[in-house]
Order: structure tokens, then C-alpha cells, then sequence
């Protein structure tokens, strides 16, 4: 059988008119599957994540860096009608368009999905904003923390008896950037069928419900909102962190099954016919009186006591980790997720995605301000 080729977009050119992290996200996703990415950006500044940090890797922002490695970079003064108009024909030749700018400039600009489609009937226009496409709050600027908050996503964060809180990272821009590449692929493959593009929208927002789903439909079920659980699950008991002698552990007896295994190591065998506890329903209604039991017999072993421990039995479980030891694990080694940026050497997290056991490899730095600005608009300037 002839390899999958790592690379399937080869050939594919995108146009990347996008900042900070979710439309640039895009772009990456689809540089790393081969798409030639060419990113266009203020003349001056650039991309406002140039400049988020520290952390700094050879004088750029860490952000900008995992961000955008592999893309060409142009920088053009769309205020300028000569270069404007020089975009516009760019993109008339392009297969993809990625946005995430202020809802609405670049309509302003005639780079709106009417104008840019009309000319170039093949293009993928793909916008990512904060809230949605359509609506009240359609033109409404937002980042990460005010969506998260928007959304619902910190009423379920943060411990218990704790106030709300922020999931720690990027989730919804890193997965709006996930369902904006998804969006563009899937677009490019009904236009092989039909030679037609379309108009492709995502949200930070949309983002959001999507990762909700599952409690959304428990909360259309029966109106009440879900509980925070620090570390564990409002479904499946148990399914959480429990502590130790030394530190605290994550326990995913998430069966009968699991639970009975679990019940028989801790030294309480008749827990997986009892009443309260014989089926996870039971578990869930009856949690209060068993995590505190569990917890009491948790605490008088290690972590690594109880790992070699759950792990004979067959039950599911794992220790929680820093960064270095997450990158000391041999498994994180195994897999080859971590890969080096040629000529700056700095190791990011690729592709988190594999064809024929192939990892697609990392295909260059990202770029400086207007480095192919001369390479790709010739002599605009």
C-alpha cells in the first residue's frame, strides 16, 4: 500500500489575515498539513501576539512563535488603495481565506465574503469572531476570558466551595482554530465535487456550547445547574482525584465493573453490592458519603503505592503532573509530539495527528515581520 502522504494539502494556498491565537491557530493547522500559508500582517507591529510575552525566544513572543511557524509573512498597509487593491488580487488566486479580524473591518475594506467570493467563485472564506455570524452581539469584539465567562464555562470551573473560574488555557481559541481548519477541509473537499467554495464560520461562542454539550443536555433535562466537581465528574463516580500519603491521584473506576475491582483492593468488597453504591447512578446520588471514604483509605499510601496498586488490578488511573515531568515521561518521548523549530530550537507541540504513523514534521520558523513581503508582492512598494 502507497503511504498516506503527511503533508495532504500540499499545494493548497492560504491566505492568513488574522491575530493573536484562533485564526492564526487555522492557519497553522493548515500549514502543518501542507498548505502554503502566506500571513499578512501591519507593517511596523505586526501580529499583536509578537509581542505577548515574556515569554520571548529570540526576541518574539513564545505564543507567536508556536503560533505561526511554517507560514510566509507579508506586511501590507491596508490603508493604502495600491495595496489594498494588490490583496485583493492575491486572494483572487488563493484557496482558502482566514480571518479573525475585528468583526466588520474588513468588509469595510471590500475583504468581505460577498466581494472576495464574487471575484474568486472558488475560495474558501473562513471567519472566526467572538461571538458568531449573526445575532445582537454579532459585532462585538471578545477574547478567551470574557467567552469563557459569557459562555457558562466558569460556572463549572474551580472547586467546589471555590468561586468560578477559568479554564487555565486557550480552549477556546485553540478549538475554534480546530473547527475553522475542519470547516476549511471539509469545504475544500465539496468543492473538488462541485468547483464551488463557500463561506465557512466558527466562534469562540460556538466554541464554547460545543464543549458544553454534554451538560447542556443534562441541564435542558432538568433545568438544574450542574455542581463544580474540582477534579471529578457529575455523571461518573468514581472519576476524580483522590489524595494520597504524598500527593493526590486521579481514579477512574468508571464502570461497575471498575468499581467492584476498586472496591475489592481498598479492602471493601461488599461496597460493590451495596445499596448505595451497586451501580453508578447509585454512586452519583450517594457520592458525599463515598469520596469521603475512599479519601480517608487513599491517604494512608503513596501515589506510587497505589499506582503499582491500581494498575495490577486493572484499574484506570494516573498521577497529576507538572510540564517537566509531563516531558520526562517516556511515553511523551514515544509518541515524537514535541518537535523542534528549525534554526530557532525551540521544541513545540506539532500536530497532535498522524497518517500512516507519520507525524507531519515541522517545516520551518515562524516568520519575521514582512520577511517575504519583496518574494511575494514583488515591487508593490
Amino acid at each position: 500500500m502507497q503511504p498516506f502522504a503527511a503533508q495532504p494539502l500540499q499545494g493548497i494556498r492560504v491566505v492568513e489575515v488574522a491575530q493573536n491565537i484562533a485564526g492564526p491557530y487555522t492557519g497553522e493547522i493548515l500549514s502543518a498539513l501542507g498548505a502554503d500559508v502566506v500571513k499578512v500582517e501591519r507593517p511596523g507591529t505586526g501580529d499583536d501576539a509578537r509581542g505577548w510575552g515574556p515569554p520571548f525566544w529570540r526576541g518574539t513572543a513564545t505564543t507567536f512563535q508556536a503560533m505561526n511557524h511554517g507560514k510566509k509573512s507579508i506586511a501590507l498597509d491596508l490603508k493604502d488603495p495600491a495595496q489594498l487593491q494588490w490583496l485583493r488580487d492575491y486572494v483572487a488566486q488563493a484557496d482558502v481565506f482566514v480571518q479573525n479580524m475585528r468583526p466588520g473591518s474588513l468588509a469595510e475594506l471590500d475583504l468581505g465574503p460577498e466581494v472576495l467570493c464574487a471575484a474568486n467563485p472558488r475560495l474558501v472564506y473562513c471567519s472566526l469572531t467572538a461571538f458568531g455570524h449573526k445575532g445582537p452581539k454579532q459585532l462585538a469584539p471578545g477574547y478567551e476570558p470574557m467567552v469563557q465567562a459569557y459562555a457558562g464555562l466558569f460556572s463549572i470551573n474551580g472547586a467546589e466551595t471555590g468561586p468560578p473560574s477559568r479554564v487555565g488555557m486557550q480552549v477556546l481559541d485553540l478549538g475554534s482554530g480546530i473547527w475553522a481548519a475542519l470547516g476549511c477541509i471539509a469545504a475544500l473537499f465539496q468543492r473538488a465535487s462541485t468547483g464551488k467554495g463557500c463561506v465557512v464560520d466558527t466562534s469562540l461562542f460556538e466554541t464554547a456550547l460545543g464543549w458544553l454539550q454534554v451538560m447542556m443536555a443534562g441541564f435542558q433535562a432538568t433545568g438544574q445547574q450542574p455542581a463544580r466537581h474540582r477534579s471529578g465528574n457529575p455523571n461518573v463516580v468514581v472519576f476524580q482525584a483522590l489524595p494520597t500519603a504524598d500527593g493526590e491521584l486521579v481514579v477512574a473506576a468508571a464502570n461497575d465493573r471498575l468499581f467492584a475491582k476498586l472496591a475489592r483492593l481498598v479492602g471493601h468488597p461488599e461496597w460493590a453490592a451495596d445499596p448505595r453504591y451497586a451501580s453508578n447512578a447509585l454512586r452519583v446520588q450517594h457520592k458525599a458519603e463515598l469520596v469521603p471514604a475512599l479519601e480517608t483509605l487513599f491517604r494512608q499510601r503513596t501515589t506510587e503505592d497505589w499506582i503499582l496498586a491500581l494498575e495490577a488490578a486493572g484499574i484506570p488511573c494516573g498521577p497529576i503532573q507538572d510540564f517537566a515531568q509531563v516531558m520526562a515521561q517516556p511515553q511523551t518521548e514515544a509518541i515524537g509530539i514535541f518537535q523542534s523549530i528549525p534554526e530557532v530550537d525551540l521544541k513545540v507541540v506539532g500536530l497532535p495527528l498522524s497518517f500512516d504513523g507519520e507525524r507531519p514534521p515541522m517545516r520551518g520558523r515562524a516568520p519575521e515581520l514582512g520577511e517575504h513581503t519583496q518574494d511575494i508582492c514583488g515591487g508593490l512598494r
